[in-house]
């Protein structure tokens, strides 16, 4: 242990330094997972159903526009590394108008998505429940992926702090909006799902609002915002974004849409199956979004590494990383496989639904190590701006090996919903695999 720490204690105090803020944010969007789930789920089963097949066709959405975002972090890193701050500032510029762009794209496929609903074989009775919760959540896109901008770029520049504050504000703000739309206090009406969605859209308004005004006033920015309104349009600077950003954007979408159509696989088991699965990906983005906040960390890390040339540091930044993610796993999943009889009932009073999400319990805890392995590796690659291979690596893993696993033990074997669960432990270990050995062959060639 001795031994470790001597060779990577700094770079886990600096990791816990700048992941503990991107952590806590995200344990806020996870929190807001759990209560909107909760409320919804009490509501009533269908309108839980309803969001677990809204929610996660948005996922992939919003998952894709994220991992596109994720090209700004290397390049604001390394340009932080090398103290060009003027340059960060118009990269950020760059990044805000390539995702406004990539937004307006989702919105318009997401579009023609909504007019073909009926054909995904989803219960007939969950639509009046479907259709205006989905209209709704289109409409935040826009905002979704202009926050991802400024996040990217106050985390590239080490500065993770900001972007929790604003998360946290935000999810306070969409937490009391779903209690009063949901259930209709205050005097306003009871919507039900719909006002979830509603309260979604206007935090999400609300944070982007604040980030601007945050560029504009703080004066820890005042060195960026020069190269933000004076620098201006940098064709070069969009063209890497795209360079690096679509890569990432396709091995995201890749990861979450094999979660997306084991969505709609498990929506052909009925509304119970539906309702479970949508509980157990709540509790599953529990540890994504934990292991992520640290897996971010590794990006900014490996990245001003990268801008100083300095391969050592490199390395023992991803590897101090995973061992810091192995630590939070084993605790978490401690913490949670002790209620495991329990966390049904907490978000609905359906005993069916409940005793599926207990059985569901065993492939989560299989798939823990192979997700931590793929987002700290994916992370440092990420900051080595290595991108092209991992499209390869998530077809291979997510497409050739999960959903067909997936298929295969859920209706083949007539296993149900905890087959199609089955796909998740084969698919995120075999993409970790490839990914920490795409990393290691990255190593040597940059000797």
């Amino acid at each position: 242990m001795g031994y470790l720490w001597k060779i990577y204690g700094t770079h886990y105090k600096a990791l816990f330094h700048l992941g503990l803020p991107i952590i806590i944010g995200q344990l806020g969007i996870i929190i807001l997972g759990f209560a909107d789930t909760l409320m919804v789920g009490h509501h009533s089963t269908a309108e839980l159903a309803a969001a677990s097949f809204v929610n996660n066709m948005f996922t992939l959405c919003i998952f894709f526009g994220t991992g596109f975002s994720y090209g700004l972090t290397p390049i604001v890193g390394e340009l932080y590394g090398k103290s060009h701050f003027r340059e960060a500032g118009q990269a950020l510029r760059c990044s805000l108008i390539a995702n406004m762009m990539l937004a307006l794209l989702l919105t318009g496929l997401m579009t023609i998505l909504f007019f073909n609903l009926e054909r995904l074989g989803q219960p007939e009775e969950l639509m009046p429940y479907i259709k205006p919760y989905y209209l709704v959540l289109l409409l935040s896109l826009l905002f979704v992926m202009l926050f991802n901008g400024f996040k990217q770029f106050t985390d590239g520049i080490t500065l993770t702090r900001t972007a929790m504050w604003v998360l946290l504000g935000g999810n306070a703000l969409n937490l009391i909006g779903n209690y009063v739309m949901i259930y209709g206090k205050m005097g306003f009406p009871e919507l039900g799902l719909l006002g979830a969605g509603i309260s979604t859209l206007f935090s999400r308004i609300v944070m982007v609002a604040v980030f601007t005004f945050i560029l504009l006033w703080d004066n820890r920015f005042i060195r960026y915002k020069v190269g933000f309104f004076r620098l201006g349009w940098s064709l070069p600077v969009f063209k890497r974004l795209n360079a690096l950003g679509w890569p990432v954007a396709l091995q995201v979408g890749m990861e979450t849409s094999s979660f997306n159509f084991s969505t709609i696989m498990i929506g052909w088991l009925g509304v119970v199956a539906l309702a479970s699965h949508q509980i157990m990906l709540t509790i599953s983005q529990f540890t994504f979004m934990i292991f992520y906040g640290m897996g971010a960390a590794v990006a900014i890390r490996v990245s001003y590494f990268k801008g100083q040339n300095d391969l050592a540091n490199i390395r023992h930044s991803a590897y101090a990383g995973f061992h810091l993610i192995l630590i939070i796993a084993l605790v978490l999943l401690s913490i949670i496989f002790s209620f495991r009889a329990q966390v049904g009932s907490w978000f609905t009073d359906s005993a069916e639904v409940s005793a599926l999400v207990y059985s569901l319990f065993i492939p989560f805890l299989i798939y823990q190590f192979g997700d931590g392995l793929q987002i700290n590796f994916a992370n440092a690659l990420r900051g080595i701006a290595d991108v092209k291979p991992m499209i390869i690596i998530a077809f291979i893993a997510y497409f050739l090996i999960s959903l067909p696993v997936g298929y295969f033990c859920g209706f083949t074997l007539g296993w149900g919903a905890v087959g199609v669960w089955m796909a998740f432990p084969f698919g995120l270990t075999s993409a970790g695999i490839m990914l920490w050995l795409r990393f290691r062959y990255k190593m040597h060639e940059m000797k």
